[in-house]
């Protein structure tokens, strides 16, 4: 019962957090102060829980891969944020997708695991599904379409925040394998305020006193953006430690649909039709690739020599690997 209320708030939780930084964006605010201020609104509360984290049990290898989690959570969610800006919800949220493809191939290349026909199957789908996805004009070939799909900046952003959070993905369990899903998640909280800091300053984003503004003209999108975030990422780390990983990523899947339709209500973005099919199409395809789509699992040992970091050391620590990631569970599944 449990399980299924954290895989529903994540369901729901993330396409609710896209509205708001996409209702942030269209009023101004600069994506890179969004994030920073996301992670401001989280670290009191994380601070406030930081009594219940055992000290003594964190380890070199949780410091390294969580500090890794922070700073791939703030590029990767910088890069959606600047996507949302720039289209359309209902199209970028069947995006989501395009990560298991993308697993797929960092599982070919870096483990050697070929996928079988479930996956190939899954790809397909994927694909197919994107030229529903697509706003393709009268006459138009699907293949043109779909290469004019691709080189929309939007898209291009939402792609390139797919690579990072995918990544982000390998070293999140990575830290729960070396803490626990609570400590992991506050960790992801206070370290994405000094991160995304860094980034503001390095890049330009904006000054102190925007960002006052604009948290004070805006308080009410803001606290609602710092709620569905910080339930979307508590609810996705403790799934991880009550489902398989694959089996949580298949079926986080479904916020796309949810994406579509609220696309369309807050922003009456056109052709939803058209994208709940497609999103559709791409879900199947996504759930064959995450779930069936491996010909063989990587070892442990595969995985450690390509995160030696990320070893376990001690009994205790393999007994929570396979109850968190599930016995040989593939890259793809990421």
């Amino acid at each position: 019962m449990l399980t299924a209320l954290f895989v529903t708030l994540r369901i729901v939780a993330n396409p609710l957090s896209n509205v708001f930084q996409k209702q942030l964006t269209s009023r101004g605010a600069h994506p890179l102060a969004v994030i920073a201020l996301t992670h401001a609104l989280l670290s009191p509360v994380a601070v406030a829980l930081l009594s219940t984290v055992r000290w003594e049990e964190l380890d070199s290898v949780f410091w390294m891969n969580i500090v890794l989690c922070a700073v791939l959570a703030v590029v990767g969610n910088a890069l959606l944020v600047y996507a949302l800006k720039e289209g359309d919800l209902s199209l970028l949220g069947p995006i989501n997708a395009y990560k298991s493809v993308l697993s797929l191939l960092l599982a070919v290349v870096l483990l050697g695991e070929i996928p079988n026909i479930a996956g190939a199957v899954g790809v397909v789908l994927v694909l197919v599904g994107s030229l529903f996805v697509v706003d393709r004009a009268p006459g138009q070939a699907h293949g043109r379409a779909l290469l004019q799909f691709i080189r929309d900046r939007g898209v291009q952003l939402r792609l390139a925040a797919l690579v990072f959070s995918a990544t982000e993905a390998v070293f999140l369990k990575r830290a729960i394998l070396h803490s626990t899903p609570l400590t992991t998640f506050l960790f992801w909280s206070i370290l994405g305020v000094p991160v995304a800091l860094i980034a503001v300053a390095a890049l330009g984003g904006c000054d102190g006193g925007t960002k006052a503004r604009q948290l004070a003209a805006n308080v009410r999108l803001y606290l609602g953006l710092g709620l569905t975030t910080g339930l979307m990422q508590a609810a996705t780390l403790f799934t991880f430690g009550k489902l398989q990983v694959g089996y949580s990523l298949a079926l986080f899947q479904l916020s796309t649909l949810v994406s579509v339709f609220l696309g369309h209500h807050f922003f009456r973005e056109k052709n939803i039709k058209r994208r709940l099919i497609g999103s559709l199409i791409m879900v199947a395809g996504a759930v064959l690739i995450v779930s069936f789509g491996k010909s063989k699992p990587a070892t442990t040992e595969q995985t450690h020599a390509i995160l030696p970091w990320g070893k376990s050391v001690d009994s205790k620590r393999e007994d929570c690997a396979e109850r968190v990631n599930g016995p040989g569970i593939p890259l793809h599944a990421v």
